[in-house]
């Protein structure tokens, strides 16, 4: 890299040869000098004419000897460098970054944070009963037998919420059975009472636990699949295909996944009741 002076307000960067990482690169702060002695200067210019294969080494050294050019008050004319570069320099410069990611920045008042809160939980809370709204429908034509889905893809499901969760539910269940039967094991001798050890368990495990830990597990492992595959779908423009051909995506992928769930959630509590009162058992005998 060279410095030469065209007009005397403007100091000339021609850049040639190699501007690869791996290779040994100039320093930005070269341009240093000459700004320094020749305060006259007002604009930087490049010449990329003799300019040979570059990668990110190239960028960070023009981002660089940009930022000392300004703190020096000249401009710099990215013209002269090539198409590609410019682009890159382009997005890489302060002005065009997405808001949030620079750091600093003044915070926002009280008032405007309180308001934003408020307008997304607003925008939230439309989007849940538009979601309700259509699920609802969605169901009432299927009552009517209106309904487009493919019965291929409730099967799948069901197996999905059904079959492949009974391991996890059965390990949950079994461990929490267990866990009941100990403490109460544990307070109930105090009073003479281990008698009522199973029906803390089976009471417990009937009434209140099966159905919560049922509840968390198909929550945390089935819901997070659902939405794991339907984003995927959303990304890949699948679910906006569907759209174009005149499908619902509510009737297609919402449904099967709404009516598998409701089928398989009262068999997997009764599973987990007896997987609970099964762990029980384990302890007290």
């Amino acid at each position: 890299m060279s410095f030469n002076r065209p007009a005397p307000d403007v100091l000339l960067a021609r850049l040639a040869g190699s501007w690869l990482v791996s290779g040994r690169l100039p320093l930005a702060e070269e341009v240093q000098h000459p700004l320094a002695t020749q305060p006259q200067v007002v604009r930087v210019t490049f010449d990329a004419t003799e300019l040979g294969p570059w990668d990110s080494g190239l960028l960070v050294f023009l981002i660089k000897l940009s930022a000392l050019c300004r703190q020096a008050g000249a401009d710099v004319d990215q013209s002269g460098l090539p198409p590609g570069v410019r682009k890159l320099m382009d997005l890489a410069s302060p002005e065009n970054q997405r808001s949030g990611v620079t750091r600093g920045g003044e915070r926002p008042a009280f008032l405007e944070r309180v308001a934003d809160t408020a307008l997304d939980q607003y925008k939230g809370f439309k989007e849940v009963l538009a979601f309700i709204g259509e699920v609802t429908l969605v169901f009432l034509k299927m009552l009517r037998g209106k309904a487009v889905f493919r019965r291929l893809d409730l099967v799948t499901t069901i197996q999905e919420t059904g079959a492949q969760a009974l391991p996890i539910v059965s390990l949950i269940s079994l461990l929490v059975g267990m866990i009941l039967a100990f403490v109460a094991a544990i307070q109930l001798k105090l009073f003479g009472a281990q008698i009522y050890v199973a029906d803390v368990v089976g009471i417990g495990m009937v009434r209140v636990m099966g159905a919560i830990m049922t509840g968390i597990i198909m929550s945390g492992r089935t819901g997070a699949a659902f939405a794991a595959q339907l984003g995927t779908m959303q990304v890949n423009e699948e679910i906006d295909a569907l759209e174009t051909l005149g499908f619902s995506p509510a009737e297609f992928l919402v449904l099967p996944r709404m009516l598998a769930l409701m089928l398989m959630m009262p068999l997997l509590c009764v599973y987990s009741d007896l997987m609970g009162v099964l762990g029980g058992m384990i302890v007290g005998v």
